[in-house]
């Protein structure tokens, strides 16, 4: 288990990230992506992204690199702020509680299982023609996945009864769109919600602390 070292107060920022190094690395890489991306032609874009997606035919073909390459990209680079204030909030504070190894292992489980799940779903509705063929070729790369699952495991780290209302804000944004027009993103972010909250076991024994 990776021990994090206490805050240096000369260099904040540097404290800062490596308290959670999973966290920054990840992020670099999809900062890295998504200037390829924006760079890149539209032809080469439009590969790019299918390539790197985690739709059923890269799944069939390519299995591990699907499953792992579609966590470096997201498909809308205009988006890479929100994601790094959203990696701030939720995957750096569970890094730096629980330690990189277990961070990781919860994120990457709530990835390749809501990832598996749901294009398994997914391949059922077209079989069953209640969606498209062309399904199978849908863009399906970013990181909500294991956002969500560190949302979830996040509920262990606050004191009651501020748990409950966290908890039950988690649910009702990630549940609602199940009750309405739901797709296989939205059962993946349900999936992922639900590997964070079955983590608790690995919450019991945390390696820091410091916020």
């Amino acid at each position: 288990m990776i021990e994090h070292t206490g805050p240096e107060p000369s260099r904040p920022l540097r404290s800062w990230i490596r308290s959670s190094p999973g966290t920054h690395i990840w992020l670099l890489i999809i900062a890295i992506t998504s200037v390829i991306v924006v760079i890149a032609p539209d032809r080469v874009e439009h590969v790019l992204l299918h390539r790197n997606s985690s739709n059923i035919h890269e799944l069939v073909q390519h299995p591990i690199r699907a499953l792992l390459s579609s966590a470096f990209w997201i498909e809308n680079p205009a988006s890479l702020a929100l994601y790094a204030l959203l990696f701030e909030c939720f995957h750096a504070p569970v890094e730096r509680w629980l330690g990189t190894l277990r961070w990781l292992l919860i994120v990457a489980t709530a990835h390749i299982t809501a990832t598996l799940i749901s294009q398994k779903v997914l391949l059922m509705a077209i079989q069953d023609h209640r969606a498209p063929h062309s399904m199978t070729h849908v863009v399906d790369i970013g990181v909500s996945y294991g956002l969500a699952a560190s949302v979830g495991v996040l509920t262990y780290r606050l004191p009651h009864p501020w748990r409950w209302f966290y908890l039950a804000g988690a649910i009702a944004f990630f549940g609602i769109p199940l009750l309405s027009d739901a797709n296989f993103t939205d059962l993946g972010h349900a999936i992922s919600l639900a590997v964070g909250l079955l983590a608790w076991p690995l919450t019991r024994h945390p390696v820091s602390r410091e916020t």
